[in-house]
């Protein structure tokens, strides 16, 4: 019963007892008679004007759809409802209606419960929920987590993040912890002043048709995080966040919750300031079993990157499919226009706001857990940088293929370039290095078939060689096609 509710979508519910109803109405006195397994935000005393905060009346709808068994709770169109932090609660559909929008209360002294439990310093939550099931939002309107109101100053490519003491008030727009059955589709999810969609611990999502829209110069605005999370289907979105569009990690807040494994991310198009496609660098258990497919990465700083810093692996994980369009943003921003990176490093020391999270507890250094099996088949990159691949020693990073993957290289903005980027590392974070269309520093068992570099007419010195690889072993080229940047005084190969 409880999965048939997660899968109604939108469609009209079931009859509510009678004696649900009447505890429903005594909620809102007065409201009128709620309609049969719709429960009209409206009905509890929501407005709808955009000023007054609606977050009692949205969760009066709630409790009382959850406390009937469950149905559908309705944000109906025509209205702007504000609202401060609120829990969706089991087998409820909370569905806000085309031309209806759930927008997040600007104040941040409304925002209390930390997205991270003891560890305050990364967040608040908005819309959340812990241990349910059957849960889904959905509807063909917005929820609009109003994040530029919680921002500083805006500078050319960025805003400003305000001083706090104690707790980060910034929320994320949606946190879900230990959810089973969770389904989000068909909505517009814009404007997260921190992570948008959070899912630790949850089993069986499916995320599909969703419009994620976050301002590119909001730090921190993830667009999807799956923390710890498994058997997860994301389909047919769209996302522009200034943080990681899809990222894969494993939190230590929530190291119960085991491994992130078993997600299939096909159809999605995405833009980032940080790394459209990431896994990492959070990660304190298993990464495995991963596929993203028929994916494009459009005008972003990285376009896919396993960036492990912690003693967690990365294994099984197959991008196959995928059209990447990277270039050089200013270093506020992780990344230096690599269309695919690999690296493990164990992180820098603790030395900031957060740090005492990053590592095991009691400990001030951690440890890098290995990189292994990862496929790349069929991407044809267009970048200021070439692929890098590198790891703290050659054990780390192992077992790369990388198949039908075309390099173009050009210089297409101002931006200084000939670094690599391996923040947030205990090696150096900046490296300068030549830009080869494959770079390779410090691994195991790499192949590069079927592929080939080449170089757009905007040729800065620093460009070089097709591939360059440096402390590798078992190394695999075949038919890799290309020349250098300059030819007539560079190899296209150096080993």
């Amino acid at each position: 019963m409880s999965i048939a509710w997660g899968l109604l979508g939108c469609q009209a519910g079931r009859t509510v007892p009678a004696t649900a109803a009447r505890a429903a109405l005594a909620v809102a006195p007065g409201a009128p008679a709620v309609p049969q397994g719709v429960f009209n935000i409206r009905a509890f005393g929501a407005l709808g004007d955009g000023k007054t905060d609606d977050a009692g009346a949205l969760q009066r709808a709630i409790d009382a759809c959850a406390a009937a068994g469950g149905g559908r709770v309705l944000v109906p169109a025509g209205g702007t409802f504000l609202a401060g932090p609120f829990d969706l609660k089991s087998r409820v559909e909370f569905c806000v209606e085309t031309g209806a929008t759930v927008r997040a209360n600007p104040d941040p002294r409304v925002y209390q419960k930390s997205a991270f439990r003891a560890n305050r310093g990364e967040g608040t939550i908005w819309m959340g929920g812990e241990n349910l099931e059957s849960v889904t939002l959905c509807g063909g309107g917005t929820l609009d987590g109003n994040g530029v109101s919680f921002m500083g100053a805006e500078f050319d490519d960025s805003y400003e993040l305000k001083p706090f003491v104690g707790t980060d008030p910034r929320p994320h727009l949606l946190t879900l912890v230990g959810v089973k059955g969770l389904r989000i589709r068909d909505l517009h999810i814009r404007n997260s002043a921190y992570w948008t969609v959070h899912l630790v611990g949850c089993d069986d999502v499916a995320i599909s048709d969703i419009t994620l829209l976050n301002s590119l110069k909001v730090r921190n605005s993830d667009g999807i995080d799956l923390d710890h999370s498994k058997n997860v289907r994301i389909t047919n979105c769209y996302i522009e966040s200034g943080d990681d569009c899809i990222c894969l990690k494993n939190r230590r807040e929530y190291a119960e919750f085991g491994p992130c494994e078993n997600i299939t991310v096909t159809g999605c198009t995405m833009t980032s300031r940080s790394c459209a496609i990431k896994i990492g660098s959070e990660n304190v258990d298993r990464i495995g079993h991963v596929v993203f497919d028929n994916c494009i990465v459009r005008a972003s700083n990285r376009g896919v990157g396993i960036q492990n810093r912690d003693e967690g692996t990365v294994d099984n994980v197959l991008f196959s499919n995928l059209l990447v369009e990277s270039h050089l943003f200013s270093d506020v921003w992780w990344g230096k226009a690599e269309p695919i990176y690999v690296t493990a490093y164990r992180r820098a020391p603790g030395n900031n706001k957060d740090a005492g999270w990053r590592f095991p507890p009691g400990q001030t250094e951690g440890k890098v857990g290995a990189v292994t099996n990862i496929f790349f088949s069929n991407v044809k990159c267009q970048s200021e940088n070439g692929i890098y691949v590198s790891g703290e020693t050659a054990d780390k990073v192992s077992g790369i293929y990388f198949d039908q993957v075309d390099v173009l290289l050009d210089k297409v903005t101002p931006i200084a370039g000939g670094v690599y980027d391996r923040r947030p590392s205990q090696a150096a974070g900046l490296v300068p290095g030549r830009t080869a269309g494959f770079y390779f520093d410090t691994a195991t068992n790499l192949t590069v078939r079927n592929s080939s570099v080449r170089w757009g007419p905007n040729r800065p010195a620093y460009y070089a060689h097709a591939l360059e690889s440096h402390g590798v072993s078992g190394l695999v080229l075949q038919n890799l096609a290309g020349e250098s940047a300059f030819p007539t005084k560079l190899p296209a190969i150096k080993k």
